[in-house]
């Protein structure tokens, strides 16, 4: 199949390899100031391996694609689409949040759309260079099982990827956001990586309160949360991990606070759910990133 990444950071790095390496056709969308000097091969640095691939490259998609992948920061999203001038097939965003599906499919229609998620740490170590830190799990919603399964398989196989399809897309879409929001809030609140975290009782005591605010809203938008699946991506994942939103912050980055953090205040006020915790590490890490900028 053809395929094409826009946003190629960490994320659309990791899987942009991982589709060349498993035979698929991948073209990597990058902005026009980029493109001169944009490197002709990428590599991922995984645990056990190293993939190098090659890594045409263009800064419009005038061909149609079977699948455009999206991994752009959420607030990146409307000025990187100006890229897209050709409609996939398919496409599937990989980006933090919920709110992102909607405006997607305002724009291309409801059906082409197959919401996604993807849970990992992965860094760009250099404009070439991809560093995966964890297990990669890819889910997506099962409206996208004829086309991709057997992509799925074939990344299970030869990358090691946890890849599954979920029937519920309100389930898919915040169960990691019941994770990656609480985590990534605490994560940046405090400056600890996971390990800290849960070693430190008012802060393991501040991230289980976060995540118990999420998943009251996520239940009331319809989603079957499972705390212990959860309770299983906090357990599995290194006591190293830093969130997204930290590194983001630490390099001067604008974090990405309205997407994570937003939809669970958000869906808080919506439902008449009290989100307090959420609500003040979302302003203690405007108040730092505030004073940063300063």
């Amino acid at each position: 199949m053809k395929h094409a990444v826009l946003g190629v950071g960490a994320i659309g790095g990791l899987i942009g390899v991982a589709l060349v390496s498993a035979g698929e056709d991948v073209t990597f969308i990058v902005r026009a100031e980029k493109a001169a000097d944009y490197p002709d091969h990428l590599t991922l640095e995984q645990p056990t391996d190293s993939i190098t691939v090659a890594a045409p490259a263009v800064t419009k998609l005038t061909d149609s694609v079977d699948v455009l992948w999206i991994a752009t920061k959420a607030y990146q999203l409307e000025s990187a689409l100006l890229s897209v001038n050709a409609i996939p097939r398919l496409i599937v965003p990989l980006l933090n949040g919920v709110d992102h599906i909607a405006l997607l499919r305002s724009r291309f229609g409801h059906d082409r759309v197959i919401p996604a998620t993807i849970a990992v740490e992965a860094d760009r170590t250099a404009q070439d260079r991809f560093v995966q830190r964890s297990m990669v799990r890819l889910s997506l919603a099962a409206s996208g099982r004829a086309l991709l399964s057997s992509l799925f398989a074939t990344l299970q196989e030869r990358l090691g990827f946890i890849c599954r399809f979920v029937e519920n897309e309100q389930t898919l879409l915040w169960t990691k956001l019941c994770f990656l929001a609480p985590f990534a809030l605490a994560s940046s609140a405090s400056g600890k990586n996971k390990g800290d975290i849960i070693s430190d009782p008012e802060w393991k005591s501040t991230l289980y309160s976060t995540i118990a605010e999420a998943t009251a809203v996520a239940k009331a938008y319809g989603a079957e949360i499972d705390a212990t699946a959860i309770q299983t991506i906090l357990d599995t994942s290194p006591d190293t991990m830093r969130s997204s939103m930290l590194k983001d912050l630490i390099a001067g980055r604008q974090p990405e606070l309205d997407a994570i953090g937003g939809p669970i205040v958000r869906g808080g006020e919506k439902f008449h759910i009290p989100t307090p915790m959420t609500k003040r590490l979302i302003a203690e890490i405007t108040a730092s990133a505030s004073a940063v900028r300063l």
